[in-house]
This record gives structure tokens, C-alpha cells and sequence, in this order.
């Protein structure tokens, strides 16, 4: 019995030095981005540079848009939080691709871009509270056929297809639509015309100003992607219209690390902060017009309460 108890022993001592050898202390497991960021004194910051007016590259090279100032503002506050004035900004390309990757593998501590919150993506990343309460819009050539124009444009009954209000599948066999690949877009767009069984090609496109050139050079007869590019992408030429309608509701977050409680409460507590200052207001005219009752609603009802 003696030398049982003491065999056991032995074990017991191995396997507690080999996990003390393999495992992190548990104050390694439990740091986050707000240790990191103490440590380093810097922030590394991902964006879209094709995304305007979310996040884009303007013409000095530099990060810009309005995701972007929001998360100027998370820095602003991690400053004050951790007492490092002197913080430090990285700002790193990121693409429709790569952007959930190099989060996840810690290359960005916050993507200040253009993505929409689902369910799948919650399997990658954690997101922010809203930041912008977007959708699917479609892009077409100022001189589309009438016919195109008034399928997309139509909604149907209680009981028809949301895609389109008439069946025009005829004019539709014929139509090529473009898409950013690993978007939203492209998933809603490959679902709807499974569901009614439109024939129409779909070309997938690398990013937004590929697509818009697709449509431009009439390579394309539509572009879907998220509205607000659209509109922006559209402003400087005539030849482009975007769709009133909006075919889907979405929200638009900053996306971080999952697990990340700490970074995520800054996050949140900021932008709640933020969205009750008169200097919110200005910067979201700045990029999307003064905000309408709808807009307003929607950030009074996603701010959290202190």
C-alpha cells in the first residue's frame, strides 16, 4: 500500500510540473487587449481601405471614414483608461478576405470598417455595439433598362417574393450581377436567387471598386453591396444610380477578439457615450447627412445605459 501511495504520488508531482511546463500562468490566460496595450503602448487598428465613406484610404495615405473616427475615439478613451497619453496608432489594411483572420489570430486589436453583425461571424469575432444601422443596395447604369429598374425596385405582397414585386424572370436570365466575394451581400444575394429560382450569372468581384467599375464598363448589369458605399461610390458619376430601396436591414459594427469583455466594455461604454454628444451628430452628418428620426431612434435604442 505503502508504495502505491507513493507511486501515485509521483504521478501527481509529474503531471503538475509538465502542466506548470505546457501551460501559461493564469494570469497569461486571463490577459486581454487592455494588458497588451498597457505593455506595448500601442493600439493596432484594422481598416477597409475600399470602403468610404466607413473606412477608406484618403489621398495622403492615411486611414479615414466614419468607422474609423469611431475608433479614434475608443483610443482616446484607452487613453484615459490606462494613463498613456502617448498612445500609439497602427492603422493595417485589411481586406473582405482577411479581415476576420487577422483578427482572430491578434494581428488587429479592432476592425473600424464597414461589417455586418450575423450569427456566423459571432463563431470568429465579438462586435460592438451597432455603429450604423445599414442594408443591401443595388447599383445599376443610369440608362438600365426600365424593365430591370422596375423589378428591383418593386416590393411584392404579404405572400410573393421579397427579391422582386413582378415576374420578370425572362429579364432577368439575361442579367450578370456582381458582388464583393465573403460579403453579406453575396450570401443574401446567392439565397434569393436559389429561393426564386433566377437564372441571372453572378460574377463575384474582389472589392467595391471593382464592382462599381463592372457596372461602369458594362461588364455588369447590377452590383449589390452595402448601400451607403454605393451611394458614395455613385456621387462623382453620372452614369451610376443606386436603388432606393433597400433590400436588407443591417447592423454595421467594430469587430474584436472574442472573449474580450474588458476591450469590448471600453468599446461599448465609449460609443454609448459618444452617441448622446452633439459632436456625434456632426460627424454622422458628415459622411451621411444630417441623421432623420429613424437614425436617431435607432442610436437611442442601442446606446447602453450606464
Amino acid at each position: 500500500m505503502d508504495r502505491s501511495l507513493a507511486f501515485i504520488s509521483r504521478v501527481a508531482l509529474a503531471i503538475a510540473a509538465f502542466a506548470c511546463f505546457v501551460l501559461p500562468p493564469a494570469s497569461a490566460l486571463a490577459a486581454g487587449t487592455l494588458d497588451a496595450v498597457g505593455k506595448s503602448g500601442k493600439l493596432t487598428l484594422g481598416y477597409r481601405t475600399d470602403a468610404r465613406p466607413f473606412s477608406f484610404k484618403d489621398e495622403s495615405g492615411n486611414a479615414a471614414g466614419y468607422s474609423v473616427a469611431l475608433c479614434k475615439k475608443v483610443a482616446d478613451q484607452l487613453k484615459a483608461e490606462l494613463k498613456l497619453p502617448a498612445l500609439a496608432l497602427n492603422w493595417v489594411p485589411v481586406t473582405p478576405e482577411d479581415r476576420f483572420r487577422v483578427l482572430a489570430e491578434g494581428k488587429v486589436d479592432l476592425l473600424c470598417a464597414a461589417d455586418s453583425v450575423t450569427l456566423s461571424r459571432r463563431k470568429e469575432v465579438s462586435f460592438s455595439i451597432p455603429i450604423y444601422l445599414g442594408g443591401i443596395g443595388a447599383l445599376l447604369r443610369s440608362d438600365a433598362p426600365f424593365g430591370l429598374t422596375k423589378a428591383l425596385s418593386e416590393r411584392a405582397g404579404p405572400s410573393g417574393p421579397l427579391w422582386r414585386g413582378t415576374p420578370t424572370e425572362q429579364l432577368l436570365v439575361e442579367q450578370t450581377f456582381a458582388v464583393v466575394s465573403g460579403t453579406t451581400s453575396e450570401k443574401v444575394l446567392a439565397d434569393r436567387i436559389g429561393t426564386f429560382q433566377l437564372k441571372a450569372k453572378v460574377v463575384p468581384v474582389k472589392d467595391y471598386a471593382s464592382g462599381v467599375q463592372a457596372v461602369f464598363e458594362r461588364k455588369a448589369n447590377v452590383f449589390f453591396g452595402d448601400r451607403p458605399i454605393l451611394l458614395e461610390a455613385a456621387k462623382s458619376r453620372g452614369e451610376l444610380v443606386v436603388l432606393e430601396r433597400r433590400f436588407t436591414d443591417e447592423q454595421i459594427a467594430l469587430a474584436l477578439k472574442r472573449g474580450d469583455d474588458d476591450f469590448r466594455l471600453v468599446v461599448d461604454r465609449t460609443l454609448s457615450r459618444l452617441y448622446a454628444s452633439p459632436e456625434f451628430r456632426a460627424e454622422y452628418a458628415k459622411w451621411f447627412g444630417q441623421p432623420d428620426q429613424r437614425a436617431a431612434a435607432f442610436f437611442r435604442s442601442v446606446a447602453q445605459p450606464e
